[in-house]
């Protein structure tokens, strides 16, 4: 049995140890919000934080995440939205929706290795997340925005 920490909380979840991290979030612990997208770690509807690092939850496997800290987008903030949320709402970023709990751990990820990223970071670290209903430009609006409001917060 597997011990793992999610979201501040510890699990213990019958799984084999090469079990994809995605199917014990979906399936067993039913933390939904984690989508399945292609499977193969291309688009990046899966990711989540691994130690704070945003990493594709269907390429990781069970066994390898035991002991780490594992954040899903259930996790981001457990208070408020996390200021990215609040921006992603602002600027009406989605559409259909499936991406973007992905999208948002994968910004979260950006404005927590650079605060104040210019277009070109946000365009590198983002360029991996595929977003079928092409909102790209709206969630570079929406990162900026958060980037700024994060920092208005901390003066």
């Amino acid at each position: 049995m597997a011990q793992l920490k999610i979201n501040s909380k510890s699990y213990f979840v019958d799984a084999e140890p090469d079990t994809p991290l995605l199917w014990v979030l979906r399936e067993d612990l039913r933390l939904t919000g984690t989508k399945f997208g292609c499977g193969r770690g291309h688009c990046g509807c899966c990711t989540v934080h691994i130690n704070g690092e945003a990493m594709r939850s269907c390429q990781l496997r069970v066994g390898d995440v035991e002991g780490t800290l594992i954040t899903t987008i259930e996790g981001l903030d457990s208070g408020t939205d996390h200021p990215i949320q609040k921006a992603w709402i602002e600027q009406q970023v989605s559409q259909c929706g499936y991406c973007q709990s992905g999208q948002i751990m994968q910004a979260a990820s950006l404005l927590a290795e650079i605060p104040d990223p210019t277009e070109d970071d946000i365009v590198k670290h983002m360029k991996f997340n595929l977003c079928r209903c092409m909102t790209y430009y709206r969630i570079i609006k929406a990162i900026k925005s958060a980037a700024e409001n994060i920092r208005k917060a901390k003066s």
